[in-house]
């Protein structure tokens, strides 16, 4: 167990990178909330307050986010700063591929994304949920999780995802060019003026067998539904044979 009575007061430097947050919660946005939130809830509170005093005193000399880590020097007590991370698990094929088929549904997701929020249809998928998802690591005698030099990057971390949510994208291992033409490649498949697919191949149509519908009448009654128009013998005859040769033609007979 580390002997924090061996530990002197932190080194201050003078361009140092220092949080905005200067009281209070850190987060701004409901995004950068939840993801500190997510942290605090698993991680040692007493190193975390102590980062917070790192954050906001400058004590962070360089701050890199990439897919899956936060990465930066810190200076504590000692003549050297600390090399601090946090490692942040990367979406997996799955969960991967889920969230390419929820943008592509609602495209409108990725408007969201480009003015600067995220969709909260893509919380579940971009937010972290379990201690399982993240570790942190750094060069400080402090065996603590997180130390308080780990904790002093995540707290600035959160200040760059609340500027720029496609940060958050970029730590999960989701690259937002790829995403949008994931999107367009989808959109271009699709012909929304052909409601059968394209390049639809029909089946052959069938060939009935034909015959006129003069053969299936039967003549007598025929007859006597002319005869109500009183129409003669002779017109009977006329009429049947005219309608006789009228089924034939419809028929292609």
């Amino acid at each position: 167990m580390a002997q924090f009575d061996q530990f002197g007061p932190r080194r201050r430097i003078p361009d140092g990178i220092a949080a905005k947050t200067s009281r209070g919660a850190f987060g701004r946005t409901w995004w950068g909330k939840q993801f500190v939130e997510t942290i605090e809830s698993i991680a040692d509170a007493g190193r975390l307050s102590r980062g917070r005093t790192y954050a906001r005193g400058g004590q962070v000399i360089s701050l890199e986010l990439r897919p899956g880590r936060i990465d930066g020097d810190v200076q504590g007590s000692q003549v050297e700063p600390f090399s601090a991370s946090v490692s942040i698990a990367v979406l997996d094929p799955f969960d991967m591929d889920a969230l390419m088929s929820d943008v592509q549904e609602s495209p409108g997701m990725l408007t969201e994304l480009a003015s600067g929020s995220v969709p909260r249809a893509l919380g579940p998928r971009l937010l972290l949920s379990s201690a399982s998802q993240l570790d942190f690591d750094c060069t400080c005698p402090d065996s603590g999780w997180p130390c308080k030099h780990a904790a002093a990057l995540t707290y600035l971390a959160a200040e760059r995802i609340d500027e720029d949510p496609t940060r958050l994208l970029a730590l999960r291992g989701v690259d937002l060019d790829a995403l949008v033409g994931f999107v367009e490649d989808a959109e271009a498949t699709v012909d929304p003026d052909d409601h059968f697919g394209d390049a639809t191949t029909l089946p052959a149509l069938p060939d009935p067998l034909f015959s006129p519908a003069s053969d299936d009448l039967a003549a007598s009654l025929l007859r006597i539904a002319l005869r109500t128009a009183d129409v003669d013998e002779r017109g009977v005859r006329s009429a049947m044979a005219e309608l006789d040769a009228l089924y034939r033609r419809m028929g292609g007979a």
